[in-house]
């Protein structure tokens, strides 16, 4: 005989269960032009059923991370991932790699996996909206200049972009990060720090070409970097949104952060259904 107090208190479980319902997968997929298996991490919604097809994600992981940090360290990823009904895909960019195609050491292909190797294996595995109407991507610290970068260098693969606390202009930085080990030394090879820093590519844009969303903490060392590319996309005329609040390159605020990027990308998908 079940009492009122057990049903309560399997109501409630269920109810739990159902809040954090969204599975996560950890999948090996296959890098051809680094000839290796790279893992990565996958969140279904709880609505994934059916023969409904979901529009995806790319979540990037910041220098020293992994394809596991995003479900390690931010707990409430999955209700944010059932709350928008997208899927999210959190790729390994390595140790350090920048999301480069690094010139200087072959093993580093990371535009080449992420933006076009991993999406389309993604679009291969999951009912995934196979356009860039259906594709975004964002990412924090150097996730969040490969997020950028990405998007601006493949604008027929993403349709929307976004940056937490991003390294969005390397140049100042020529000893950190092991940026220099992906481009040759500042000092040396000054041509490819300039043609690959994410605030010296808003040509690439026109008016539109992308839905942007830039967030960055005050107290931040990648502020006054994200600062200056809202000016220059302010005096280019590229429509874009720009969070900066108090807070510094923490998990705290990533945490907070992510959310407001998945709200965002969700509304920009709604904007693409017909009707």
């Amino acid at each position: 005989m079940i009492t009122l107090r057990t049903f309560f208190l399997l109501s409630f479980c269920l109810m739990i269960g159902r809040v954090q319902a969204a599975k996560v997968d950890t999948v090996d997929t296959y890098s051809a032009s680094m000839k290796k298996t790279i893992k990565a991490v996958v969140v279904t919604p709880d609505s994934y059923t059916g023969d409904r097809e979901f529009p995806v994600v790319y979540l990037l992981h910041g220098y020293s991370g992994n394809y596991a940090d995003w479900v390690k360290k931010a707990p409430a990823l999955g209700k944010t991932v059932d709350a928008n009904n997208v899927i999210v895909v959190c790729p390994d960019g390595n140790f350090g790699s920048w999301y480069f195609d690094s010139p200087v050491d072959p093993s580093f292909r990371y535009e080449t996996y992420v933006a076009s190797e991993l999406v389309a294996w993604v679009d291969s595995h999951y009912r995934t909206i196979k356009s860039r109407q259906g594709r975004a991507i964002t990412g924090l610290s150097m996730g969040g200049h490969g997020a950028l970068y990405l998007a601006f260098r493949h604008q027929d693969v993403f349709g929307a972009a976004g940056s937490m606390s991003g390294g969005v202009d390397i140049r100042p930085f020529p000893n950190n990060w092991d940026i220099a080990k992906r481009l040759g030394t500042y000092a040396q090879q000054p041509e490819r720090w300039e043609q690959n820093t994410v605030i010296n590519l808003l040509h690439l844009l026109t008016p539109g070409s992308l839905t942007l969303l830039i967030d960055c903490g005050t107290d931040d060392f990648f502020f006054r970097v994200n600062n200056n590319l809202h000016e220059k996309m302010l005096e280019r005329n590229i429509a874009h949104d720009y969070i900066a609040r108090p807070g510094a390159h923490n998990w705290a605020y990533w945490n907070n952060a992510v959310t407001y990027q998945l709200l965002f990308m969700r509304q920009f998908f709604d904007k693409q259904k017909p009707g």
